[in-house]
């Protein structure tokens, strides 16, 4: 909701006469998402999931009051849906406040993800300041991607996009909980799913289901489809599914605070676990359980160097052998004592993007270097009719299916490069196929370098 310009300016008035850089009422433990003007957009406006944002001021006894009551939904909606919050008592976040028509405090808005990215439907929660009056409206407004399929139709739903996999739950239930509807999201674009009820007889006997809820996964490309065994709980359900498709960033929860400090690594699975909700809407209560506690957003103090394909060998082994899945691959210039300054920003980027998967535990294909001096570079090159050898290129590739992929924009910024790359994540965007007898090309390239010496 935008303000009229004489209100907008009344109101950054008023808000400029506020305490100054108070500290905010959510501590860096908190399960409330905090969030500031900069990290609004890409936290919650750009979001797949619903998300419930708290406009207050820290001397605001109001405010102090919807606290427990507003961290106990967000413990609640854990998995489900975002519960943030933002201060509008920092300078820095005071216009935005103003821009988004906070006229007291404290201001709760229900964001809701549009057909538009980037273009959610804000408006202003009206309920009562409950735990379990938030939690209704916000599990009310979860976006449902989730397939309601029947006899008459699963076979052609199966027959849709065959190299994605497919995730059905047979259920005995008429509606869909929003467990399943925030599953869909986590892997929205990278695994559909579909919801079966237990009256349709012919759908359970196709894939042999006689207990009601099993969920079912059909993997990517055909193959024979397994059954989840696991508890009906979201994280393990979780788990079982990133076997098929990697979830969206967004789904992990990586980004929880954006004033917390980074967490010591572990090589441990385990993690302490989130308070159990405890007021929560009935088709909600068998799915809300125990919660791995989300790790806190961190910021790179230095990021490591691409790793270097330097050799035909190592290029084919890595990325060009029948096996070899998706590789990202910078295929770098010719070069006098210095690398030209597109070929350094592309290095800088990918480096960025792979660094910020690694630092989420989230998995990201391999992104390589791949210098002039590797022929097997040039080989590729050529087949693929890059022949500017003085242009970098961007390329990803998947020898095992047969396909590559060009960044032909001339952006080469860690935002647009990372675009491209989650393009690929999801199965979006044409596909090239490879030519014929690329796939080990590179080791011919590589003999052919014994030769020479």
């Amino acid at each position: 909701m935008m303000l009229p310009p004489k209100s907008s300016l009344l109101v950054a008035s008023l808000l400029a006469a506020l305490p100054v850089n108070a500290d905010g009422i959510y501590t860096k433990k908190s399960p409330v998402l905090q969030v500031t003007g900069k990290t609004y957009n890409s936290l919650i406006a750009n979001s797949n999931y619903t998300s419930i944002v708290e406009f207050y001021a820290p001397w605001c006894g109001h405010c102090q009051n919807l606290k427990p009551a507003y961290e106990k939904a967000a413990q609640n909606l854990n998995g489900l849906a975002k519960v943030a919050a933002i201060n509008c008592d920092d300078d820095d976040n005071k216009p935005f406040c103003g821009q988004m028509g906070v006229q007291g405090f404290p201001t709760l808005k229900i964001v809701t993800p549009s057909k538009k990215p980037g273009k959610p439907r804000v408006e202003d929660y009206q309920g009562a300041r409950s735990a379990k009056a938030i939690v209704d409206a916000v599990v009310d407004r979860i976006p449902n991607h989730v397939k309601r399929a029947t006899d008459k139709d699963l076979d052609k739903w199966l027959g849709q996009n065959e190299e994605r996999p497919k995730a059905i739950l047979f259920t005995e239930k008429g509606t869909t909980s929003a467990m399943i509807r925030a599953l869909a999201i986590d892997f929205l674009g990278s695994i559909d799913v579909a919801q079966v009820r237990y009256k349709e007889v012919a759908s359970a006997e196709k894939f042999g289901v006689s207990e009601f809820p099993t969920l079912v996964v059909i993997p990517g490309g055909g193959g024979e489809h397994q059954v989840y065994e696991g508890d009906m709980k979201k994280q393990p359900m979780v788990e079982f599914l990133s076997q098929f498709a990697t979830p969206n960033p967004d789904a992990t929860g990586e980004a929880v605070s954006t004033n917390s400090k980074p967490k010591s690594k572990s090589k441990s699975k385990s993690s302490k676990p989130a308070s159990k909700p405890t007021s929560v809407p009935d088709d909600t209560k068998a799915d809300l359980k125990d919660e791995p506690e989300a790790k806190p957003a961190q910021v790179p103090v230095s990021v490591p160097p691409l790793p270097t394909l330097a050799t035909p060998e190592s290029l084919e082994s890595s990325c060009l052998s029948p096996k070899s899945g998706t590789c990202v691959l910078a295929l770098l210039p010719e070069q006098g004592e210095t690398l030209p300054a597109a070929a350094t920003d592309v290095l800088s980027s990918l480096a960025e993007i792979a660094h910020k998967y690694a630092q989420r535990g989230t998995h990201l294909f391999p992104v390589y270097a791949v210098p002039e001096i590797n022929s097997g570079a040039q080989t590729l090159r050529n087949a693929l009719g890059l022949e500017d050898k003085h242009k970098v290129e961007v390329i990803a590739v998947n020898a095992r299916r047969g396909w590559w992929r060009r960044y032909g924009a001339d952006d080469y910024s860690a935002v647009a490069i990372e675009r491209w790359v989650d393009a690929i994540r999801l199965g979006e965007g044409e596909k090239a196929k490879l030519p014929e007898g690329l796939v080990g090309e590179a080791e011919k390239a590589k003999e052919a370098d014994h030769d020479e010496l």
